[in-house]
């Protein structure tokens, strides 16, 4: 197994000057994330000094690091250590010969780069890499560029943005082969004013795209125009997907599955498609068809593909289900609790809605970066709810003001002031046969209303 990288392509690509030999086999900014033969980035923040942690990274097993002012380690020593960072993520780019996936979306990112890794590892075992976490920032894009192995057969790396010109700059370090965007919402609507510049900031991917290129594009988004407009400027083949039969990729027939997924037929360009996506829920179905997408357009296998998305699992905070035990029976947990967006709320409370319950209740955090269209579109969800059958609410944060005023007698509800309160709440009401829907924004904390839920179930395991 060759390495990573040596202390001399390190310093070759960040122009750095090399204390002494050295060869990393993984890459990490976070000392806490540092593990054996890994090379630390030693970066100065605003708040901290990544340097003030070379000790721990070391005792940790670190090989060397790349630092702003010596250390008494192996070391790459550069003016600027996030900028070396960047540069090694572009020097791996450039060594590398894998085709190369990026990926962003208002909402799906990170469920359609881990439903892309898994269907192209499954016909590719091991020679896949992908970002993890939600790595998608000025940071982490090039971090997991940097950690993609030389012999790698594909890269699938998800990007994300808050403001314009973020993404058009994270494309041009990923240089994507395939460039997909999964959908839009007034996700960040605090820093663009409408969904339509959301919209024209989400198409910056294209701008990145290599020769030969492919965009792909929810065909079924009322901003496609905006979208196939840049595209064609940058991309020489675009795929469209969604539930239009109009679409490149579309469904044409959807069945339950067993365990809460959905049997799906789909129509490619000249072949047909029938599999299980394992997730529940329309928004996962649509997810698919991006993937699909991507298989597609780099001649992969569609059929190790279709089966990769049955296997799929729901992921922490995105979708992840749990049964729990409770007096008399069990309840079903859907944790949905890593962030929020009105699309996103509307697309899990109509999943909610499906489930077989006797009471289907929904935690709901606040919706952050909407705005001035924050009382608005908090106020909206109140038809989600009351058309798909939720039969109790309890409502997290100052920014839920609006939606309980909204509801007045539609839908049972409780109005909270944190996640804290709404641990309390939901330990006294849940019984079993419920089906609970948590979700809010990730500032919310409802991750540790999850947390408190899980650790409570495995205490009445050992019992």
């Amino acid at each position: 197994m060759s390495d990573l990288w040596t202390s001399a392509e390190i310093a070759d690509a960040t122009g750095g000057a090399v204390s002494a030999p050295f060869a990393v086999s993984g890459v990490a900014f976070d000392s806490r994330e540092v593990g054996a033969g890994d090379l630390f980035v030693a970066m100065k923040g605003e708040t901290t000094d990544g340097h003030k942690f070379v000790d721990k990274a070391f005792a940790q097993g670190a090989a060397g690091a790349i630092v702003s002012e010596p250390v008494d380690y192996p070391h790459v020593l550069v003016a600027d250590s996030a900028a070396a960072l960047e540069a090694l993520g572009r020097a791996s780019r450039k060594r590398s010969n894998a085709k190369i996936i990026g990926v962003t979306g208002s909402v799906g990112k990170t469920g359609t780069k881990e439903a892309l890794f898994h269907a192209l590892e499954r016909a590719c075992p091991g020679g896949v890499h992908r970002s993890v976490k939600s790595y998608n920032n000025h940071v982490g894009v090039p971090l997991s560029l940097a950690r993609m192995p030389r012999d790698a057969a594909y890269g699938v790396f998800e990007m994300g943005m808050n403001h314009a010109g973020e993404l058009a700059a994270l494309t041009r370090q990923v240089r994507p082969n395939v460039a997909i965007v999964t959908a839009i919402a007034p996700a960040h609507i605090e820093f663009f004013g409408t969904e339509e510049k959301i919209a024209e900031a989400k198409a910056e991917i294209f701008e990145g795209l290599e020769p030969g290129g492919t965009a792909v594009i929810p065909y079924d988004s009322p901003h496609v125009a905006t979208l196939y407009g840049k595209a064609e400027r940058h991309a020489d083949h675009i795929l469209t997907f969604g539930f239009s039969p109009e679409a490149d990729i579309f469904v044409r027939d959807t069945v339950p599955a067993p365990g809460g997924g959905t049997l799906v037929t789909a129509a490619l360009p000249g072949v047909e498609l029938c599999f299980t996506v394992g997730a529940p829920g329309d928004h996962w179905v649509s997810n698919s068809l991006a993937v699909l997408a991507a298989v597609e357009a780099l001649g992969g296998d569609l059929a190790a593909a279709g089966l990769a998305l049955a296997e799929m699992p729901g992921l922490p905070g995105r979708g992840a289900r749990r049964i729990l035990p409770v007096a008399g029976g069990e309840a079903l947990l859907i944790d949905e609790s890593y962030n929020a967006n009105p699309l996103s709320m509307a697309a899990t409370l109509k999943q909610l809605g499906r489930e077989q319950a006797d009471r289907r209740i929904a935690v709901l955090g606040g919706m952050r970066e909407l705005g001035s269209r924050s009382t608005e579109l908090h106020a909206a969800l109140s038809q989600p709810l009351s058309e798909n059958g939720v039969d109790y609410a309890i409502l997290v944060g100052e920014e839920m003001a609006p939606l309980a005023d909204a509801l007045g007698g539609l839908v049972a509800f409780d109005h909270v002031p944190d996640a804290a309160s709404a641990t309390d709440l939901i330990n006294k009401e849940m019984r079993a046969g419920d089906a609970i829907l948590v979700k809010g924004s990730n500032g919310i904390g409802l991750s540790r209303l999850v947390a408190a839920l899980g650790d409570a179930a495995r205490d009445g395991d050992k019992d």
